[in-house]
């Protein structure tokens, strides 16, 4: 997972996460405990703009990190419920799809493979 398009993923991925738990904590002061606003409105903006860079991100990722369709449409349906953008991208750590096509040459997670296992001319 050496790739600037897995670290740039896995980056917005939590981002994204974070902006939901934002805003559900600024909607729980105003609809709950009904203190004001509460900052929804700029949560919100927030949210949107984060939500919409993880979808243009994953579409743009999709590509070099060599995923299949379906691992695609997981990433985008993982945009959807709170939180889950976090879960997936742990998902995709954890099972080698955040290594793109080196993937093939590591077998796994690049994450742990050393500098003196890699082959030649890589």
């Amino acid at each position: 997972m050496s790739t600037k398009a897995a670290v740039l993923f896995r980056v917005v991925a939590v981002a994204e996460a974070f902006s939901w738990a934002g805003l559900l904590i600024g909607m729980f002061f105003k609809y709950v405990l009904e203190q004001g606003e509460g900052g929804v409105p700029v949560l919100g903006m927030v949210h949107g703009i984060v939500f919409v860079l993880y979808v243009v991100v994953t579409l743009a990722v999709f590509k070099p990190l060599a995923w299949r369709p379906r691992t695609l449409v997981l990433a985008l349906l993982a945009s959807i419920p709170p939180l889950v953008t976090w879960a997936f991208e742990k998902w995709a750590l954890r099972s080698g799809r955040l290594d793109g096509p080196q993937r093939s040459v590591y077998g796994g997670t690049g994450l742990f493979v050393s500098k003196s296992a890699e082959p030649a001319g890589v």
